[in-house]
């Protein structure tokens, strides 16, 4: 391996733009998102960030091959049903820093990867004078039918972060999952930390 993790902020970022849109939706097929995605979508999805100056892009690659890949945007640039939740509980959005998603291959997780997206991409808020990090995930019952057998919630690795479910901040997102003939409403839990200067 010859692993190596690199930012890239607004346009620098568009020369990856297919390969980190293949590998989201390679890894967001994997409970507990079982997102059935289309190559299409994900790219416009990635433009929102590729134009934005104040986004960040984290990219884990072995050798020329992308393996992970972590985006961050202020959440005034997300959709209403992202924002509203903070909004009726009287935050300012210009304040919050929203940490959109991380996707690493199985193979290479466990090795720090994880931990490096979430440190570039709160640096690069806390230089932005943001003072909350959050991000949402989805709400899944132990019990669901597709739950892999040795599948391991993250909440402890988010909590040594730093991060705390944010109670009673609920979204709500619609994608067709893996068995679906449409897309669904689901549940997502937000997750928040203040972001303390250095």
């Amino acid at each position: 391996m010859n692993l190596e993790v690199r930012s890239f902020f607004g346009k620098e970022a568009n020369a990856y733009k297919t390969a980190l849109a293949q590998l989201r939706i390679e890894i967001f097929r994997e409970f507990p998102y079982l997102y059935d995605g289309s190559l299409d979508y994900e790219e416009q999805y990635l433009d929102t960030f590729i134009g934005s100056d104040s986004s960040i892009i984290v990219v884990a690659f072995d050798g020329p091959e992308v393996v992970g890949v972590s985006t961050g945007i202020p959440m005034q640039h997300e959709p209403p049903n992202v924002q509203q939740p903070w909004i009726d509980e009287g935050f300012d959005v210009q304040d919050i820093f929203y940490l959109s998603e991380s996707v690493l291959r199985k193979s290479y997780r466990g090795q720090g990867i994880g931990l490096r997206f979430f440190e570039e991409r709160e640096q690069w808020a806390r230089e932005l004078g943001f003072g909350y990090a959050t991000f949402c995930g989805v709400i899944r019952p132990e019990e669901h039918p597709l739950r892999p057998v040795d599948y391991v919630p993250l909440d402890h690795f988010w909590k040594n972060r730093g991060y705390q479910q944010a109670q009673g901040l609920i979204c709500h997102m619609h994608w067709q999952e893996i068995g679906e003939d449409s897309e669904s409403e689901k549940a997502l839990q937000f997750w928040s930390k203040v972001l303390l200067p250095y």
